[in-house]
């Protein structure tokens, strides 16, 4: 037991220089790692230190699933860990060397590693960086059924653009089906301009110069949509911070604010 909670103290924990130490080792190793899996990629590297990278993978894969181990065995609750976020990413790190014994191409998705960086929230003692990241999910989880709705005028005006270029355009000029003018609909709207298919005709040229319009007249919508709540979640975070107002309770007031707006009691 002794020796289970030394080791807990060493993985788990950051308040001790030998937990705080490993954690950073830790992390130097997940960059090497992602970073070698990386560089596999680049065929004229892969072909010239494929057994190097071999190798290397193969030292990283054993320490990760030694880590992996030694976090089971002296977590006070095993399973919870296995089935936790950390503890299941910790497990996708490791796999895919293992199956690249009977798949190849799947050491790339040693790439998944990369997700363990989010330990140096951890390790860093970033947390209250967690409270900024709160207050923007709040603002996206307001802000979803607008957004849903705006999403839902877009997708209905590349449907109307793409069937209008289809019948305008036509099969000879590369409008060869409404799905391929929906998607040239969408490359447009959103000011992409792959230019791989164009409107040929002039009817065509004027719808395309519409499309484009709209699209820039469309692209912040959903950015001041965000932002409006990003806001309202600010004063409200802000605002929650301050006492409600002793004589008539109203609460919360502006993060600036001396007095209650309602009663006009000091605060």
């Amino acid at each position: 037991m002794r020796t289970r909670k030394k080791i807990y103290a060493i993985i788990f924990g950051t308040n001790t220089q030998a937990g705080r130490a490993f954690d950073v080792i830790l992390l130097w190793m997940i960059i090497l790692s992602v970073t070698v899996v990386i560089l596999e990629s680049v065929r004229p590297l892969r072909e010239s230190y494929h057994g190097l990278f071999m190798h290397v993978e193969w030292i990283f894969t054993i320490a990760f699933t030694v880590e992996y181990l030694l976090r089971i065995y002296s977590s006070p609750r095993p399973l919870k860990y296995v089935t936790s976020f950390y503890g299941i990413i910790d497990l996708l790190a490791i796999l895919p060397t293992f199956l690249g014994l009977l798949f190849e191409t799947s050491t790339f998705l040693l790439t998944i590693r990369a997700l363990r960086l989010l330990r140096m929230f951890r390790v860093f003692k970033l947390g209250r960086y967690v409270k900024e990241a709160a207050v923007l999910l709040r603002a996206l989880q307001l802000s979803i059924h607008k957004i849903i709705v705006f999403f839902g005028v877009v997708l209905a005006l590349v449907l109307i653009l793409g069937s209008l270029l289809y019948l305008i355009e036509g099969e000879e000029n590369g409008f060869t089906s409404i799905p391929q003018s929906v998607y040239w609909a969408i490359v447009t709207i959103t000011t992409v301009g792959y230019g791989d298919i164009a409107p040929v005709t002039v009817p065509g040229k004027i719808l395309a110069s519409i499309a484009m319009l709209t699209g820039y007249s469309i692209i912040a919508v959903p950015t001041g949509i965000i932002s409006v709540e990003i806001g309202k979640s600010v004063r409200e975070d802000q605002g929650a911070n301050q006492p409600a107002c002793s004589k008539c309770g109203h609460h919360p007031h502006d993060h600036d604010a001396r007095y209650c707006k309602i009663c006009g009691s000091k605060l």
